[in-house]
């Protein structure tokens, strides 16, 4: 059984009228690593994925959704 983490990064990005950018300098990584995980080809450490949701104000798990796939 594979497993995937699935992320809303885009649309909470654009409720805060944030680029790649503005949220990679709210929680110190590079813009090219925030998009690498939008696009889903990284997932974040637990810790980047908890600063990552405090930076677009709302809990982990609207941000970013667990799935297991059979």
């Amino acid at each position: 059984m594979a497993r995937a983490v699935m992320n809303r990064l885009r649309e909470l990005r654009a409720r805060k009228k944030w680029s790649q950018a503005d949220l990679a300098n709210a929680v110190n990584v590079s813009r090219q690593a925030i998009n690498t995980i939008e696009n889903g080809k990284h997932d974040p450490s637990i810790t980047l994925a908890y600063r990552i949701s405090a930076a677009l104000d709302v809990v982990i798990t609207e941000a970013f959704i667990f799935s297991s796939e059979e």
